[in-house]
């Protein structure tokens, strides 16, 4: 195949894997402690998978989750950088946008957990 055929093949690929890799939506997330401690950050879901992260400037958590899964209650891995660990239990709306949940933490402690609409007010 010639130098010139293989460019255009290249760009046609391109031109189709190029939307399919941007299918993305993000969409805000607050963590909220039970001594009122709030960690905000974003989640985000594509084709790829999905994640979250959340910080309050000292603490970060975060992790990743099946973003095909169209259960309305599905659960997540949380790793938290003071090395705990836990597991986020979350029902989402209709919409699949927005909803909320549970975070337990190895340590027993628990937060809730609003993604989409339920978090942008925080």
């Amino acid at each position: 195949m010639d130098e010139g055929m293989l460019r255009f093949r290249l760009l046609v690929l391109g031109s189709f894997l190029l939307p399919m890799a941007a299918c993305s939506v993000t969409e805000p997330v607050v963590v909220i402690g039970k001594n009122g401690e709030i960690l905000r950050g974003t989640t985000t879901a594509s084709l790829s998978g999905g994640s979250f992260c959340v910080s309050d400037g000292k603490l970060t958590c975060g992790g990743n989750y099946n973003s095909m899964d169209t259960s309305p209650t599905i659960s997540m891995p949380v790793t938290c950088s003071d090395g705990r660990r836990g597991i986020v239990i979350v029902t989402r709306d209709n919409s699949g946008t927005s909803g909320a949940g549970t975070v337990r933490l190895t340590d027993g402690s628990t937060a809730t957990f609003m993604f989409g609409a339920a978090a942008a007010g925080f």
